[in-house]
């Protein structure tokens, strides 16, 4: 990932924050050990640079990136840069992860499987308590039927906090 991300700093002209989503998110906060992918949002600016920077940048990964919060189809609250974790300064890519709340809210929207399993893992091993994820899932807008979204945070309650 960081050897992909120093090709990628070539092509760029200024500094951006790059925060890693889901699984990758993970990976670098030492909770899984790898991830078929990589999934970023950035800032509105900042994301219009690292596409650019992308598509100049010859790399065999399947890199998916949203703007401003957004993470597949959920978009997370404007503080969802000051509650990331720092990973990596680089020379010009401030590489950061999602905060594990974060994590958890932003893959109940789709809920397959390898979703389960991450949000599991986060639980687990950030100790994460139910009305923490119920506070902050509040504060997520979902693109699409808000209903679904609503009924896979319950069945995430249940099934993970009884």
């Amino acid at each position: 990932m960081f050897d992909f991300l120093e090709e990628i700093e070539k092509e760029l002209d200024e500094p951006i924050r790059l925060i890693a989503v889901g699984g990758t998110a993970l990976t670098l906060l030492d909770a899984k050990p790898s991830t078929i992918d990589a999934d970023f949002t950035l800032p509105t600016p900042d994301y219009y640079v690292f596409k650019k920077a992308l598509r100049n940048t010859p790399h065999g990964f399947n890199v998916d990136c949203w703007a401003e919060g957004m993470v597949f189809s959920q978009i997370l609250p404007e503080d969802y840069l000051t509650r990331s974790t720092l990973i990596k300064k680089m020379k010009r890519i401030h590489l950061g992860a999602l905060n594990p709340v974060d994590i958890v809210v932003s893959k109940i929207g789709r809920l397959d499987e390898r979703d389960k399993e991450d949000i599991q893992t986060c639980i687990k091993k950030f100790k994460l308590k139910k009305n923490q994820i119920l506070e902050r899932a509040e504060k997520i807008e979902y693109v699409g039927r808000e209903k679904n979204y609503k009924i896979n945070l319950d069945y995430v309650v249940k099934r993970f906090f009884g």
